[in-house]
């Protein structure tokens, strides 16, 4: 009984942990600091509230730059390699989604099999590695990378390392938010240098770059050979 009660309230407190940091990212981070700072002041009870916020990141479709700035608040520097694990766990469940679900979804979508093959041609052209990478260092949603990992059949393997390389960059700026509490309650989005985004898209621009062009030229040269 007491175990069951235990557990139930790690899930509150991640729960809690959610709307607290959403609130200091989004609304009004004065007030709610002082709840998170409480939590962060027992590493364990922070550390599990964390993990439960990671696990249910992906159904609420939170950012996952949150979790580094929720673990760089709670452990400073020394929760970027956390921060890090964090985003690269939360990345599994809508990869193995898509990726179960993938052969059924081109069976039954034209739309769906196009985007698949694209994306499996995507892979080859660069390695699965590689195309994770350089489509995490872009802003576009962290889910929809990890869909279309998934629907492209990229291995599990390839997305963990894929992953964690290209979220690094986004990790080092949440944690740097979140070491400062004065950053963090000016607003999470506010203190990311939109010079920096602009620069991490440019490389993975570049990372895809050749491999696509290179495929371009294929597919212009292979009707005439």
């Amino acid at each position: 009984m007491h175990r069951r009660t235990g557990i139930l309230g790690y899930a509150l407190a991640g729960v809690a942990l959610a709307a607290i940091a959403v609130a200091a990212w989004v609304v009004s981070p004065d007030a709610v600091l002082g709840p998170l700072t409480w939590l962060a002041d027992d590493p364990v009870r922070f550390g599990t509230a964390l993990v439960a916020l990671t696990a249910i990141r992906p159904v609420l479709a939170w950012p996952t730059t949150l979790l580094a700035v929720v673990a760089g608040f709670g452990y400073g520097w020394i929760g970027l390699p956390i921060g890090v694990a964090a985003m690269v766990a939360t990345a599994l469940p809508p990869y193995w989604l898509a990726r179960v679900g993938r052969v059924r979804a081109r069976e039954g979508s034209g739309v769906a099999d196009r985007l698949c093959g694209a994306g499996e041609r995507l892979a080859d052209a660069t390695g699965g590695v590689r195309a994770v990478t350089a489509t995490r260092l872009l802003p576009v949603p962290s889910d929809a990378v990890s869909v279309a990992a998934g629907g492209s059949g990229i291995r599990p393997r390839s997305l963990l390392v894929g992953t964690a390389l290209g979220e690094l960059p986004w990790a080092v700026l949440g944690v740097a938010i979140g070491v400062s509490a004065d950053r963090l309650a000016e607003g999470g989005a506010a203190g990311i240098d939109p010079t920096v985004v602009v620069a991490m898209a440019s490389l993975g621009a570049l990372l895809l770059a050749g491999p696509l062009y290179r495929t371009f030229i294929s597919d212009r040269a292979s009707p005439t050979a």
